[in-house]
């Protein structure tokens, strides 16, 4: 049980579900660092903080590996869906917004509702490039914790076609 340094978590922790979902994969990482199951529940007995660096390391391996394939995000709320198709050197984005309070996007009626008024004079639509900062990985990690979530891209494809011909 060597292998011990204290780490400034970059991204953040996984959930206690994420955990469970990846049970297997921390199993592995535990042994490709030589912990054992016995050093793995004297580690969480211990309160020095050790099995929290080692839950912390092992949320942000997963984050980056997550972040790497992540090609499209959304964020859908009441009055503005956004957009986000990640490519190597810069992000594209899609905004979608009414000022309309009745209509919500975020539900299948608002979201209908868009479908067949989208070229309505209530529906703003703007498309954007932007480069990536130092840190493209964290770009994308930032937009998640705003609401983004990951997806393939269908909806950001759909109106992408839409808007550039």
């Amino acid at each position: 049980m060597g292998f011990f340094f204290i780490k400034i978590m970059k991204y953040s922790r996984l959930t206690k579900n994420q955990f469970v979902e990846l049970h297997k994969e921390f199993i592995d990482f535990l042994s490709s660092n030589s912990i054992t199951q016995d050093d793995w529940t004297i580690l969480k007995d211990s309160s020095d903080g050790k099995a929290e660096g080692i839950l912390d390391m092992f949320s942000d391996i997963v984050w980056v590996k997550v972040l790497e394939k992540t090609q499209y995000l959304e964020n859908i709320s009441k009055n503005h869906i956004y957009l986000f198709h990640f490519e190597k050197s810069q992000m594209h984005f899609i905004a979608i917004y009414t000022e309309l309070t009745e209509i919500d996007f975020s539900t299948a009626k608002g979201f209908s509702w868009l479908r067949d008024n989208l070229f309505d004079d209530n529906i703003k639509i703007y498309n954007s490039s932007k480069n990536y900062s130092e840190d493209k990985l964290a770009d994308k990690f930032d937009l998640i914790t705003k609401g983004g979530v990951i997806t393939k891209g269908e909806l950001f494809d759909y109106f992408n076609e839409l808007i550039i011909p």
